[in-house]
């Protein structure tokens, strides 16, 4: 493996230096685009002159332009058969680098890209390949599934990225990799793009690769020191509470919120403007047009809060946002850094705000020490701060009213006429007013409602025990969730057609049916391995759709068959002990 060339570009070096097509230039010039990133500048060269590529960068880095402009720049659009294949560990990241090749290519008449990943319906992707695809972005297992049922041609494959690969390898796709890997041509070019290189990867590079080019860039891990970092101890249940007394007393102008499944991004976002706040979500199951309407919104000041995952946020840049505020911690610092830089852009001031339960205060030591920052801990607003900055923006609000001479000058008449026909005081007509203006919603928060504190005792653990963790908080890192039954969003338990004779982990399963199944990580209960099957605990009513996926779903390259575990007797048993019946779908 040769390394990266001597003549690495500048930071003086442009887009246009790097030899890409004109096509690909102006659609570079219309997002705005002028100078590479480091991975972009080093990685593009070799890929344009057809070297296979190794990149290690972080997630963040810009690797996604890095390897779509060279393709983009080498296709042959008179040829209707698949000329690309990018392998992504998740729908979300395949659906942002199918977005990704879509904006490269706005310029070139006549590219088609087409993502395929588990939980959409195999009807558009079909209709897509009969039509002509030149660029294919899509998830190991609905590949596979392309490939065994013969409707996806890779003869005449040329380029291949593997991205993420090492997300792949822990979610059990390293299989499948391979068994697509062979099934392409020996003349393709290669990228692969992987965070580390731990000794698997390394082998599927020399395995697979030609004398490819290695290339290392260093991913900054250093918070701006613009940003105030703070953190808010606090039991899972209490977070919306806070979140809405943060909202109440911090001085904000734009703020996206982060939390860890697309779901959560959905139901935070539905209880925020229910508490009368302009919140909307943003995920990777979100359109790309409804998604350009969002940021812009959030740009004008018409939409104040954004409730995102990382996919989604990546790659956002709006000067409006002066907070962000990790609703659920990151569960690395690389992670983190990517965050809050959404803050404090361009020479401004940010704020960044993380919600830590007990239980994830291993998470809070790792981002410090992987930042060489030190988090600063905040007190949850009282009652009394909340009620000050109540009452300072309502006197805000009069004054301001007041400065509208021309309706004042109106509704002192109006008041006049009422105080001299039922001879009550002015004073008592404005308090009048202001109670309706208010409404049933009490002004003020009685101070008797406090919270109680969240603390640690010298172990770390929850001093009060009256909300153990395991009581709706997450688990930390490296913990399996349990989750206890009764529970908001209730699980079943499921059986699966394998177990330890087909050599599956946890993480096999999880990342098989969490792809096909359109399902996240927060999907998952209980995850046992017998040896002949597996019990897996989902969600009681799947998502629309997800059911017929999973039927189809392999693991291991074989069917798992799955079914509601019916207890003893179904053919391996379970402890379960649930009477038969049929599983309830969403809508």
């Amino acid at each position: 493996m040769s390394d990266a060339p001597t003549d690495t570009p500048t930071d003086s070096t442009t887009f246009a230096d790097l030899g890409l097509s004109d096509e690909v230039l102006a659609a570079l010039r219309d997002v705005g685009y002028e100078t590479p990133s480091p991975i972009q500048a080093a990685t593009i060269p070799p890929l344009l002159e057809g070297r296979d590529v190794v990149g290690l960068a972080q997630t963040g880095t810009g690797k996604t332009a890095a390897f779509a402009l060279p393709i983009l720049s080498r296709l042959d659009l008179s040829q209707k058969a698949p000329q690309a294949l990018v392998l992504a560990p998740t729908r979300e990241l395949a659906l942002q680098v199918c977005e990704a090749f879509e904006r490269y290519a706005a310029r070139t008449a006549g590219v088609h890209v087409l993502p395929v990943y588990g939980g959409q319906g195999y009807g558009v992707q079909l209709s897509a390949l009969r039509r002509g695809v030149h660029v294919v972005v899509g998830t190991p297992g609905r590949i596979m599934d392309h490939l065994e049922k013969g409707t996806l041609d890779l003869s005449q494959l040329r380029f291949l990225v593997l991205d993420e690969a090492d997300e792949m390898l822990k979610m059990g796709f390293a299989d499948d990799v391979e068994t697509i890997l062979a099934e392409t041509p020996a003349t393709k070019d290669v990228a692969l793009f992987s965070a580390t290189m731990p000794p698997q990867i390394r082998r599927i590079s020399k395995k697979y690769l030609d004398d490819p080019v290695e290339i290392s860039v260093k991913t900054k891990t250093q918070t701006n020191a613009s940003i105030t970092q703070r953190y808010l101890l606090v039991s899972y249940p209490q977070k919306v509470d806070a979140l809405t007394r943060i909202l109440e007393v911090e001085n904000f102008e734009g703020m996206i919120v982060f939390v860890r499944t697309k779901q959560a991004t959905e139901v935070l976002a539905e209880r925020l403007r229910a508490r009368g706040y302009s919140a909307a979500a943003i995920n990777g199951d979100i359109a790309q047009q409804q998604r350009e309407r969002t940021v812009n919104q959030l740009k004008d000041g018409s939409l104040d809060i954004l409730v995102a995952t990382d996919v989604a946020a990546r790659g956002l840049d709006v000067e409006r946002i002066s907070h962000v505020v990790n609703f659920d911690i990151p569960t690395d610092h690389e992670s983190y850094v990517h965050r809050i830089g959404r803050t404090g852009r361009a020479g401004r001031t940010g704020d960044a705000i993380s919600f830590v339960t007990p239980r994830e205060r291993g998470l809070l030591k790792a981002i410090e020490k992987g930042t060489k920052a030190t988090l600063q801990q905040m007190q949850l607003p009282s009652a009394e701060d909340v009620n000050s900055t109540r009452l300072a923006r309502f006197d805000d609000a009069i004054t301001a009213a007041l400065a509208d001479t021309e309706k004042v000058d109106f509704f002192r008449d109006v008041v006049a006429h009422y105080v001299r026909h039922h001879d009550v005081a002015e004073v008592d007509v404005a308090a009048a007013l202001a109670t309706v203006l208010q409404g049933d919603e009490p002004m003020l928060i009685d101070p008797a409602a406090e919270p109680k504190p969240v603390r640690m005792d010298s172990g770390g653990d929850r001093a009060d025990r009256g909300d153990r963790p395991g009581r709706g908080e997450r688990p930390g890192r490296g913990e399996r969730e349990r989750r206890p039954r009764g529970r908001e969003g209730d699980f079943a338990t499921y059986k699966i057609a394998v177990g330890k004779r087909h050599k599956v982990e946890p993480r096999q399963i999880v990342g098989a049916i969490a792809n096909e199944g359109g399902l996240s990580r927060s999907d998952f209960g209980n995850i046992s391995i017998r040896p002949d099957f597996s019990l897996v605990e989902l969600p009681k009513e799947l998502p629309a759709g997800a059911w017929d996926a999973l039927r189809s779903t392999r693991i291991s390259g074989k069917l798992i068959e799955l079914q509601l575990d019916r207890g003893p007797g179904s053919g391996g048993g379970s402890s379960s002990g649930r009477p038969d019946r049929k599983p309830r779908h969403k809508g």
